[in-house]
């Protein structure tokens, strides 16, 4: 027996270094998001497998060993505190659970990590778990500097290698915050008053040389494209933060794992629609990792991750006598970048990582001899231990394998757009849906899918009708739209139960209404009200006051418009498209001064060379806005249209008569 429980450990500690060497590289393009997605289920299964080797090694002694290490109760009460975080205040719980970047399954994969790591008896080089991935992803960083693949021909299945950005960890910036902790690490190993006599440090030193080579092409590679990384507003993160602490639930809970978006457009102010930033809704994480968790997780995990932070510096401190800086500096490091970056799978890694280590480091330093609990006379507890463990891990490995199942369905149905089979774009998408219905993004994508197909068979029927003219469909084709619409309707409406507190689940509800207004009867009215809950959710978003203008001025309630295109230019005044609808919402209510002065500040607001289609189309119809000005007259002509950017709502081509859609498809019936 002492042989098979030998075997075990070391196929345990095989399987630690492998993750661990394995994480940073790891990737699949087997989902819509390669990297992170692909890292958690690699991390997931992974902590399984450990989890079952441990049950074997359980099975055979009968034994339960517990090692106690010191940063135990910090890892265990912070993944706790996520727990409890997600129960309280998660709206979409399932979502919440497998968020790949801050969500259940991740942390639970870390802390299993830690928990292992921390008590590893092999001695293998600590630093070469950094090391071997940070060298790969150097050479991979220099190789994409001079972007060799640009004119090789790849499979479409490949064709993510001819991105210049790529890198196995996920983003340049993940990459350059790895390569630094190997830097440090190096640095560290280099001037270590322990190895002075050993002046052959041949591996350290090419690890800083390379990592210094790679973090510095990757610098400049983000300096070039500084657009393709973007951060929330550091004010924003913070006001999110102190919004959380002033209701009880949220101030000990937070606003639930995966729901800062919610927090975030609560939060915008109108400063943020003047920022280069505004056409992005919301952000699904803070500036700042400490930030996050403040308001997620609430105080009880702002606690729960300050006691772990507190506790390294501490252990840090005390075996600066002993080992020098080689531990406090990585500390140090890992503090201030989470103190300034948004919380990532790359960070969390390198902060489980150094816990799990300095653990092996100071294992011996609480003075306490293992605790070993002997089930062996105890049969039932024996029993009941065992089959729990292979009971949870069944369980886990199950939902796990369905998630990802789903993902896998889900990235089908997006790379079909880019073929002409619909039906595979259908089908895959719904096989996502059945097999984890909990996903926000794939119900969206779904009812879009749905609204596309309805609007297929309605554009065919339009051919050779005229523009205005009532389109008449025959009883199958009725009955197939009636369908598609039913289904995005229903799709949508899910979305919006997952969580209802996501103003753009809201917004996705109701584009899906304004879409077959002149198609299904009611369809106005949900709209209206659909985009309403949206600004009740983002008050400061203008592009919702813009399309809810927009949909009073189809209807030619001409008042409720003009009220939504003045809020829309309040909240935006530099924002030509909110200007232009103003004017015409004013024309068409005759108030010809108002509308000249509204097109003119449209005109002044437009680039000439930058927008030039739109600056020609803008003069044009305030020129013939000011013809108005002394006549006092009522017109019927209308600015022709051009391929440009600025536009008025123009009614659609109607059904008739219009189909008939079932109450429950209004968006209060839910």
């Amino acid at each position: 027996m002492e042989k098979e429980t030998s075997l075990l450990r070391q196929l345990r500690s095989i399987v630690i270094y492998t993750l661990i060497i394995l994480f940073p590289l790891f990737f699949l393009p087997f989902t819509q998001e390669y990297f992170v997605t692909g890292k958690m289920y690699f991390l997931f299964f992974g902590s399984l497998l450990l989890i079952v080797i441990s049950a074997f090694e359980f099975l055979l002694t009968r034994k339960i060993v517990w090692e106690k290490r010191p940063f135990d109760n910090a890892v265990i009460l912070f993944f706790v505190t996520a727990c409890i975080s997600v129960i309280f205040s998660s709206p979409n719980k399932i979502q919440a659970i497998l968020n790949p970047t801050f969500g259940i399954v991740p942390l639970f994969s870390f802390m299993v990590l830690y928990l292992y790591l921390s008590r590893e008896k092999n001695k293998w080089g600590k630093n070469m778990l950094v090391y071997i991935p940070a060298i790969v992803l150097s050479l991979v960083a220099v190789l994409y500097f001079f972007n060799p693949f640009k004119h090789v021909s790849f499979p479409a299945f490949w064709e993510f290698l001819k991105n210049p950005q790529f890198t196995p960890i996920g983003s340049q910036l993940d990459t350059v915050v790895f390569l630094g902790l190997a830097a440090i690490l190096s640095l560290s190993e280099i001037f270590n008053q322990k190895d002075k006599e050993n002046k052959f440090r041949l591996l350290p030193i090419s690890v800083l040389v390379l990592a210094l080579i790679g973090s510095g092409v990757l610098l400049f590679s983000l300096m070039k494209t500084k657009d393709s990384i973007v951060f929330p507003p550091l004010n924003l993160s913070w006001y999110a933060a102190v919004e959380t602490l002033k209701q009880p639930l949220t101030a000990l809970f937070g606003v639930g794992v995966d729901n800062y978006a919610s927090m975030f457009t609560r939060v915008k102010d109108i400063g943020y629609n003047s920022s280069r930033l505004w056409q992005i809704t919301s952000f699904n994480a803070s500036r700042s990792t400490f930030l996050h968790v403040v308001t997620e997780m609430g105080v009880f995990g702002f606690i729960a991750f300050g006691l772990l932070m507190l506790k390294l510096v501490a252990w840090g401190t005390h075996w600066k006598k002993q080992h020098g800086n080689t531990v406090l500096y990585p500390i140090l490091y890992i503090m201030t970048i989470a103190l300034l970056f948004p919380p990532s799978p790359t960070i969390l890694f390198i902060l489980f990582l150094l816990v799990g280590g300095i653990s092996i480091q100071n294992k011996h330093a609480e003075g306490q001899e293992p605790s070993v609990f002997n089930t062996g006379s105890i049969l039932p507890l024996y029993v009941v231990i065992l089959a729990g463990l292979f009971v949870f891990v069944g369980f886990a490995a199950y939902f796990a394998g369905r998630s990802y199942a789903a993902e896998i369905y889900f990235h089908r149905a997006i790379s079909g757009f880019n073929s002409a089979n619909a039906k595979d774009v259908y089908d895959n998408m719904r096989k996502a849906i059945i097999t984890n219905p909990y996903i926000e993004r794939y119900r969206s994508n779904f009812a879009q899918t749905n609204l596309l197909l309805a609007n297929n068979i309605a554009t065919s029927a339009t051919q050779g009708k005229e523009e205005g003219e009532k389109i008449e469909l025959s009883e199958e084709q009725r009955q197939t739209i009636s369908q598609a619409i039913q289904a995005a309707i229903e799709e949508a409406k899910a979305t919006v139960t997952l969580n209802p507190q996501k103003a753009i689940n809201w917004e996705t509800l109701a584009a899906i209404y304004q879409n077959i207004i002149n198609v299904a009867q009611g369809a106005d009215s949900w709209t209206v009200s659909a985009y309403q809950r949206a600004i009740m959710l983002d008050p400061q978003n203008p592009i919702y006051r813009l399309n809810l203008g927009g949909v009073f001025f189809s209807l030619k309630n001409y008042n409720e418009a003009e009220k939504l295109f003045e809020q829309a230019v309040a909240i935006k005044p530099d924002w030509p498209n909110a200007y232009y609808n103003l004017a015409w919402a004013a024309y068409q209510k005759q108030d010809y001064q108002k509308a000249a002065l509204s097109m003119q500040s449209t005109v002044s607001l437009l680039d000439p060379k930058k927008d030039e289609a739109d600056f020609k189309k803008a003069s044009e119809d305030l020129e013939e806005f000011k013809k108005m000005l002394p006549k006092e007259e009522e017109t019927t002509e209308e600015a022709q249209e051009k391929p440009t950017q600025l536009a008025v709502p123009t009614p659609a081509q109607e059904l008739e008569p219009k189909i008939e859609l079932p109450k429950d498809a209004s968006p209060e019936a839910r």
